[in-house]
């Protein structure tokens, strides 16, 4: 894979073996969970590894509140514990395009985050699905030391999403 387009958006994450035979339980990040069943060819990596690996989907199914897939050659419950904790990736190029003010989460990270004031408060990481609403986990520029700040996603503080300028305007305070 080669170019900006065919980077590998994080669409969920497998939490566990599912029965004896190696199927996964998987987490979808996407707002409808079964999302990721529309996709034949699945990438996945250890969280903390860098090299992705495609894997084709052979059956699947939305089962109790997640997915359970079965991989090829993924074919034990052993082989499937060890992918616990790994991310689940679709290449961007196999993504429909974002609608009318639709954004994919992955669109978000790299963009710098300025408060109404001007203030730069950081860059965006990443995102956390959280119970209410996701968060933005937005690091802060190399000259103001501190851990990473929360910010959430929602319209009363998200003033304006730019992806062409590489930038997110909100109404969050540099103190916060």
């Amino acid at each position: 894979m080669t170019g900006e387009q065919d980077r590998i958006v994080v669409m969920g994450d497998i939490i566990g073996p599912y029965g004896v035979r190696g199927w996964l339980k998987v987490r979808s990040h996407s707002e409808e969970p079964t999302a990721l069943l529309d996709f034949a060819e699945w990438w996945l990596k250890p969280k903390q590894g860098s090299a992705w690996k495609a894997f084709s989907r052979l059956e699947g199914r939305f089962h109790s509140g997640s997915l359970v897939v079965a991989l090829d050659g993924v074919d034990t419950r052993e082989a499937a514990l060890a992918m616990k904790g790994f991310e689940v990736g679709i290449p961007r190029s196999a993504l429909p395009a974002a609608g009318r003010d639709e954004i994919y989460w992955e669109d978000l990270k790299g963009l710098a985050v300025v408060n109404r004031t001007g203030v730069l408060l950081g860059e965006v990481r990443g995102i956390v699905a959280h119970g209410a609403h996701p968060l933005l986990r937005v690091a802060r520029p190399a000259e103001a030391a501190g851990p990473e700040r929360l910010i959430p996603y929602v319209p009363a503080i998200i003033d304006r999403v730019d992806v062409e300028a590489g930038r997110i305007d909100v109404d969050w305070e540099a103190d916060y």
